[in-house]
């Protein structure tokens, strides 16, 4: 069984046009398919306005599709006993674009952490506290860095402080919500580095969320592409994605360039394998 299973998901928004007065109706994800398997990475791809982050938002139970079911384990997301909603929120976690916005400015590093751990762990203060210094140091940081509120970090080091709480009680899935896009081209392969590690330590499963083509290629197992509300492609490896004759991934393809102008025939093939 798989460890997350979309099944024929469908959603739509409705809005009212001001002059006409009619209800318009937006179909924002359309008989959306996909699984995910335990351990394994599957990076979905699109353009702005795709329905990425509406597919995420689906996915974490955040936002309830009026067609198709998620199953989380083999348990239905949205139709399901509070216990087992309980279990799943404690599997199932996400890592933000914004590093800034997902964290509460008044907290410090050290209860941004911890605040996963009390809400589902019964931790005296010493394991509490010890805890916290793993996943900190083991996310690149250091022990002083607990007492830091978020205006004090980096965004790359703030995101870290995320990653660090999203893994805090070791996760089945992370939904990972474009997480690199804000930060600057080091950092990004830093912290793709970090969470390509946190996989293979943990035996994470990663659904990974991007704009980014390069950032998919480095982190994932599988892919899909997602053009307009539709998962267009979907692939078992990233081989076929070369080979693929869909005018969206071509166009997708031919949006990577090289660092300097004469590699840029070579770069999509080259930057990507």
């Amino acid at each position: 069984m798989s460890l997350l299973q979309v099944k024929q998901v469908n959603l739509s928004f409705h809005s009212r046009k001001f002059f006409i007065g009619k209800n318009q109706t937006n179909k924002v994800l359309n008989d959306i398919s996909f699984s995910i398997e335990e351990g394994t990475c599957l990076g979905l791809i699109g353009t702005s306005g795709a329905g990425k982050s509406t597919l995420g938002k689906v996915v974490l139970g955040i936002q309830p599709p009026q067609q198709g079911q998620v199953l989380f384990q083999g348990f239905d997301l949205y139709n399901t006993g509070k216990a087992i909603q309980q279990k799943i929120r404690r599997d199932l976690q996400v890592v933000f674009q914004d590093s800034y916005s997902a964290v509460n400015p008044r907290m410090t590093a050290e209860r941004i952490i911890s605040e996963p751990l009390e809400n589902y762990e019964k931790l005296s203060l010493g394991e509490l506290r010890r805890r916290v210094i793993e996943l900190v140091e083991r996310v690149g940081l250091s022990e002083k860095d607990l007492k830091k509120y978020p205006h004090q970090f980096s965004g790359g080091q703030l995101q870290r402080i995320n990653i660090a709480r999203a893994i805090a009680l070791k996760p089945k899935l992370i939904v990972l919500d474009e997480p690199v896009s804000s930060l600057d081209m080091v950092t990004q392969s830093l912290i793709l580095q970090l969470l390509s590690e946190l996989k293979d330590d943990f035996g994470l499963s990663y659904l990974f969320i991007t704009h980014d083509i390069k950032a998919a290629f480095s982190i994932s197992d599988r892919i899909g592409v997602l053009e307009k509300g539709e998962l267009i492609e979907l692939y078992d490896s990233k081989e076929p994605f070369f080979h693929s004759k869909h005018p969206i991934v071509i166009r997708l393809r031919d949006s990577v360039l090289a660092e300097h102008p004469r590699s840029r025939k070579l770069a999509t093939r080259v930057n990507m394998v």
